[in-house]
């Protein structure tokens, strides 16, 4: 294929992403035309796919060149992203749940583009039958809507408290599948065997999809069983997906394990009611992981394992990043609110500074090394404070219906989080001891694929040596 028609391409698929970002950034009333419902959640969403979709595409112009199924990528991904665009531009639920369904179909195709290799082979048939289940109780989420109001869009309200079990049930299963919220983490976990741009799109634009579903049905996702199966779920996957990131030595399966707890404290927030917290850290994550996955070709050895010598040293330094995370914690949790939200969020904070400084700073060689690794952990923390602070104001116009889960529910989910951390910190100490071996290795189990989506080389290559 030459490639003036994939430079030709780029260019079609830039138009929209103009169009969607003007709208964006200069209509700020809500507006519905047909079956499309155009407010700023539905551009900055449309604009941040589209955009995305640019960017893996431009990228993959040279990635891919010499794949003997070059030509079948783009319009692949064109499809996935101009579906999902659809899916959250529209008001009628007849709609967003079909293109909600193609774009699962299409990235099911595109998994499956190199079909004479077994092992995609495999990994595509896992993904359908998993995309398959949370995209059924999505539709019959629908119907069952359709059955009690009458009409395709999202009711204020359902009387009937069964049926609105029901409903927000199966709205449970819909975005948690999709997300790789444990026990379905295994699709995700296997679909590392395709191309990174095929991973980046995936973890930048499908698997974050649940935010947007559960926010568009904010009004009837409010039964308490629900909230609180959802946040249990959503906790546990944080941790799992937390421990599989951390014992995987496969670069791409670390940053499926990543995304598995983002996910998950994604889904919290959403559980909690704090809807434009979750829209926020879906754009934020979805950013974060393509970015990821699109430099994992040129990935460096990122740790520096101290020496003895030094290995003193480093342990004093892990002591003041935890101290210092710690403290920072605290005072997050003393300067909010202090809502159920703000303690989770306090908790996931002393977590990513304790890793940052570890990987920035305790394990930095010299003075200098360390020096800059503050610096850098400085300007992280303040862009994202200048960033989320622009989204929160942006957001601030949507109008979401609020429910909030059981005490009891809210409870649990912080005591999973905080006996995980103890749980960690007690397992860091014990590195030699039986019970560090036996959780090693159930994560390292619950981290891999299955044996028949495993081959040491591609077979099919054979034919051409």
């Amino acid at each position: 294929m030459p490639i003036k028609f994939i430079k030709t391409h780029l260019i079609i698929i830039f138009l929209p992403i103009i169009i969607a970002l003007w709208a964006f950034l200069t209509e700020h009333q809500h507006m519905v035309v047909g079956p499309f419902k155009l407010d700023r959640l539905s551009w900055l969403l449309a604009s941040f796919v589209m955009a995305l979709g640019f960017i893996i595409q431009k990228f993959s112009m040279r990635y891919l060149l010499g794949d003997h199924h070059y030509r079948q990528y783009f319009p692949l991904f064109t499809l996935i992203t101009t579906f999902a665009s659809m899916a959250w531009l529209s008001q009628d639920l007849r709609l967003m749940t079909l293109f909600w369904g193609l774009t699962l179909l299409s990235l099911t195709l595109l998994i499956n583009v190199n079909r004479h290799w077994k092992v995609p082979r495999e990994s595509a048939k896992i993904s359908a039958m998993t995309f398959i289940v949370g995209w059924l109780a999505l539709v019959l989420a629908v119907i069952v809507i359709y059955s009690v109001t009458g009409q395709w869009t999202v009711p204020n309200q359902i009387t009937n408290p069964t049926l609105d079990l029901v409903v927000d049930l199966l709205l449970v299963i819909a975005v948690i599948i999709p997300a790789a919220q444990f026990p379905f983490q295994k699709w995700l976990i296997e679909s590392v065997v395709a191309p990174t741009p095929v991973s980046a799109i995936m973890h930048a634009g499908i698997v974050n999809a649940g935010g947007v579903i559960l926010t568009r049905f904010s009004p009837i996702f409010d039964h308490a069983i629900a909230l609180s199966l959802l946040l249990i779920i959503a906790s546990i996957s944080v941790l799992l997906g937390s421990g599989i990131s951390l014992v995987q030595v496969d670069y791409k399966r670390q940053l499926v394990g990543s995304t598995m707890s983002q996910m998950g404290f994604m889904l919290v927030q959403c559980a909690l009611g704090v809807y434009s917290a979750a829209i926020i850290h879906l754009i934020l994550h979805g950013i974060f992981k393509a970015t990821l996955f699109l430099q994992s070709g040129s990935i460096v050895k990122r740790f520096n394992i101290p020496s003895q010598k030094s290995a003193k040293d480093t342990y004093g330094w892990l002591m003041i990043g935890r101290a210092l995370a710690i403290i920072v914690a605290v005072l997050f949790w003393l300067a909010s609110e202090q809502h159920a939200y703000e303690l989770i969020s306090a908790l996931i904070l002393a977590w990513s500074l304790m890793v940052s400084w570890n990987q920035l700073v305790a394990f930095s060689k010299g003075k200098l090394g360390r020096s800059i690794g503050i610096v850098l952990i400085a300007l992280i923390a303040m862009m994202y404070i200048i960033t989320h602070h622009y989204f929160n104001s942006v957001l601030q116009t949507i109008t979401v219906h609020r429910a909030h889960a059981p005490l009891i529910a809210v409870v649990i989910s912080i005591s999973i989080l905080v006996c995980g951390s103890l749980l960690s910190i007690w397992v860091a100490h014990r590195r030699y001891s039986t019970a560090f071996a036996i959780l090693y290795l159930w994560l390292v189990n619950l981290g891999e694929a299955r044996p028949q989506a495993i081959e040491s080389h591609p077979e099919y290559l054979k034919k051409y040596l």
